[in-house]
């Protein structure tokens, strides 16, 4: 596994997306994980100044179905979210999340992941499952 040629990879496709005017940027891959990263500032607050859930969200859903093909290591299927559920465990204003998704399950169609989204101090911020399809790039 070229570790820097996946990560570079994985960040091309962020240009011109949500991914990119939230500033996600993909950070880390292992064997079993991928990671992103987002930072927290004024432009993906709520109105009580704190990380909104939504943006935790887009962060999850976009490192989880990022992992399918990567883990796989099948570039050529596309993956995309089919249900997300997350649980916002402690709020953050300022820094920069990370989120780790895991598989729990990869089904050729069908995949089920776990994204761990924590803070700098490695506080767990959000816990979030989600399912994802995959087919063949058309």
């Amino acid at each position: 596994m070229d570790k820097e040629k996946i990560l570079e990879i994985c960040n091309a496709f962020v240009k011109g997306t949500l991914m990119e005017t939230l500033e996600i940027e993909f950070i880390d891959v292992g064997e079993d994980f991928l990671s992103a990263r987002m930072p927290v500032t004024p432009k993906v607050h709520q109105i009580h100044g704190v990380l909104h859930g939504g943006a935790t969200v887009a962060l999850a859903e976009t490192v989880g179905s990022s992992a399918v093909p990567v883990l796989s290591q099948d570039p050529s299927i596309s993956t995309v979210g089919i249900e997300i559920s997350a649980n916002h465990l402690k709020s953050v204003s300022s820094g920069y999340v990370t989120a780790t998704a895991k598989p729990l399950r990869m089904g050729k169609n069908i995949q089920l992941m776990e994204i761990r989204v924590i803070d700098e101090e490695d506080n767990l911020i959000s816990h979030c499952k989600l399912s994802t399809f995959s087919r063949p790039k058309k």
